[in-house]
């Protein structure tokens, strides 16, 4: 089944906006019908009920009679959605008329498409598809159909069409959507600015130390792993939203790794070196230059899922170099991913594989494409309203810039992650893969561990990432530690202490569940469970316990760094040490190459 592709339609809108012959398709908002939904199900081999299907229609019938008649009485309609939230849609009977009739319309065919008989996967993947067409057919995406648009034109004499069109041109050069106004940063400048020098580099990586912020430190150092599927900077960007800052403020000297931005001589790159060449020699320089046995050891998004079987690696090896590993929004167990499994099955991921296993790049844009299908309203449609449309340039936001910021990835990395964790989910299951040349055990791993959900996550469900408790410390139940933050993906995680804003949730000790009768511990490991897989409570239940706090949950884990973190030493007068010396100061190059 094709998957609609919110940055393609919004493409395609882009380049009919620049042909003469096709400027009417801006003055028309397609009308909803349900026909692309029956061809959804026919590429599907799905059907819906003969008797739901005729419910849905009269409901339909009966729900679109009253619009009507609202509409003839005078009487202006209910608009409950944000995008209909200014008052030009009320105050315009037709506007109002328009954005309800397409709402209804939107709720037919999302009620269809719930409706459909099919396994759990193809009815996801069928919701997905109908609602990306439903997003971008909502009559604010065209400007004879939005008011606010239409009453910007009026007011600027036209000068807001020709911004449009001038803001729309230079993001087809760009090749992307324009998010933030990328003028207003630089990396080094007023993003990535936590002060520190990069002490190693390898094709890979580089590895900040960062500046001590206190006289004395803990003398188990923090080793962070961020994703490579974007820049690290996600964790530093300006001084206020900053973990890095934070956790140095907290006594800590912090070591980051810096993923290089990959391009056509990386094209070989594979999950081992990542973990080998990546993970493994990082905790080998970080112990090396702070003369520690240990380190506290961090992953974030899949840099947790990287560290994690790094650790496992190491333990297969005999080492255990780990004094607590905290994770953040990381799956280890992939049962549970979420809409990201509308884009994962065995066709499509042996088509990556037939294109990228052997060598080549994954670029960044289809990347970023892919996430913001997972958002198109927000990162899509929003800024195709206010920058084409209204003519209006993007506010600053740091966030945004970063994630514009897209990276590259080696195809056979890709392709060995896509099959081993997304689509056969064998990560989680004791000695069934082999990473760099070890058979990997992620219950092998001893040391505490700090695991982190955000409870609005899209990309990793919070549910997902509790799975860890399982999975990590088996048999010690109290080692690992849960909590749950307000938000979602990235926002619940940048969530700074100064603020105080959102809140979090804690159950501490961990609600302890009764295994299940017949299976004992050493066959719940054979079977890939967490060996006290079923000491652990289900998600819902440690929740239904769970405590609700107001404010960050930074200090929650900076006290967890500091119960793993041992005595306070002098902090470091210099960075690195004889055997690696500085190269040059934080946040280094390699974050700054664009993968575009």
């Amino acid at each position: 089944m094709n998957m609609p592709d919110p940055q393609a339609m919004a493409s395609a809108w882009m380049s009919q906006m620049t042909d003469p012959s096709a400027w009417q398709a801006m003055f028309k908002a397609p009308a909803l019908d349900a026909s692309p939904v029956a061809s959804l199900l026919k590429d599907a081999g799905a059907t819906i009920p003969p008797q739901a299907l005729e419910t849905l229609r009269n409901d339909y019938l009966q729900k679109a009679a009253g619009l009507w008649q609202e509409f003839l009485s005078g009487k202006t309609p209910a608009l409950a959605d944000r995008r209909f939230a200014a008052p030009e849609w009320l105050s315009n009977p037709m506007s109002a008329f328009s954005a309800a009739s397409y709402l209804l319309n939107a709720e037919f065919l999302t009620a269809m498409a719930n409706a459909v008989e099919a396994g759990p996967r193809e009815r996801q993947k069928i919701r997905f598809a109908v609602q990306q067409m439903v997003d971008a057919m909502s009559p604010a995406n065209f400007l004879a159909t939005n008011p606010e648009a239409q009453q910007k034109l009026i007011e600027t004499k036209g000068e807001s069409l020709t911004r449009g069109l001038s803001n729309m041109l230079s993001d087809m050069q760009k090749g992307r959507i324009s998010l933030s106004d990328e003028s207003a940063f630089e990396v080094g400048r007023n993003v990535a600015t936590t002060p520190g020098q990069v002490v190693f580099e390898n094709h890979l990586f580089q590895l900040i130390q960062y500046s001590p912020a206190t006289p004395t430190v803990r003398e188990v150092p923090l080793l962070m792993m961020p994703p490579c599927i974007n820049k690290f900077y996600i964790l530093d960007l300006q001084p206020e939203n900053s973990v890095v800052r934070y956790a140095v403020e907290q006594g800590n000297t912090v070591f980051l790794v810096s993923w290089r931005n990959p391009d056509p001589s990386l094209g070989g790159t594979t999950w081992d070196d990542y973990v080998e060449t990546g993970a493994i020699k990082a905790i080998e320089v970080t112990r090396a230059i702070s003369g520690a046995d240990k380190v506290n050891a961090f992953g974030f998004c899949v840099g947790g899922t990287i560290m994690s079987t790094a650790l496992a690696v190491l333990a297969a090896r005999g080492q255990q170099p780990a004094a607590s590993l905290t994770l953040l929004t990381t799956l280890l167990d992939f049962e549970d991913t979420g809409v990201l499994e509308v884009f994962i099955d065995e066709a499509q991921v042996a088509l990556r594989e037939q294109a990228l296993a052997k060598g080549g790049l994954m670029p960044g844009r289809d990347l970023a494409t892919t996430f913001s299908s997972l958002r198109p309203n927000d990162l899509v449609w929003n800024y195709v309203q206010s920058n084409y449309l209204k003519g209006k340039e993007p506010p600053p936001f740091d966030l945004l810039y970063w994630n514009s910021d897209s990276t590259n990835l080696p195809g056979p990395m890709f392709c060995w992650y896509l099959r081993n964790t997304y689509l056969e989910n064998s990560l989680k299951q004791p000695g069934k893969l082999t990473v760099a040349g070890s058979r990997v055990d992620l219950g092998a791993i001893d040391a505490p561990v700090f695991v982190y959900g955000s409870r609005e996550d899209h990309i990793v469900p919070w549910k997902a990432s509790y799975a860890s408790m399982h999975l990590l410390n088996p048999g010690k139940a109290g080692a690992n530690r849960f909590v749950l933050g307000a938000s979602g993906h990235i926002a619940g995680v940048i969530n700074p202490a100064s603020k105080n804003k959102r809140s979090y949730w804690t159950n501490d000790p961990a609600p302890v569940a009764a295994p299940a009768k017949g299976k004992g511990k050493a066959r719940a490991r054979v079977e890939g469970e967490a060996a006290a897989g079923a000491a652990i409570a289900p998600a819902g239940q440690w929740l239904d316990g769970a405590t609700e706090h107001a404010g960050s949950w930074w200090p929650e884990w900076a006290a967890f760094l500091a119960a793993n973190g041992g005595k306070d030493v002098s902090a470091p007068k210099k960075p690195g040490n004889a055997d690696y010396q500085p190269i040059e100061p934080a946040p280094g190059r390699y974050v700054k190459v664009r993968a575009d």
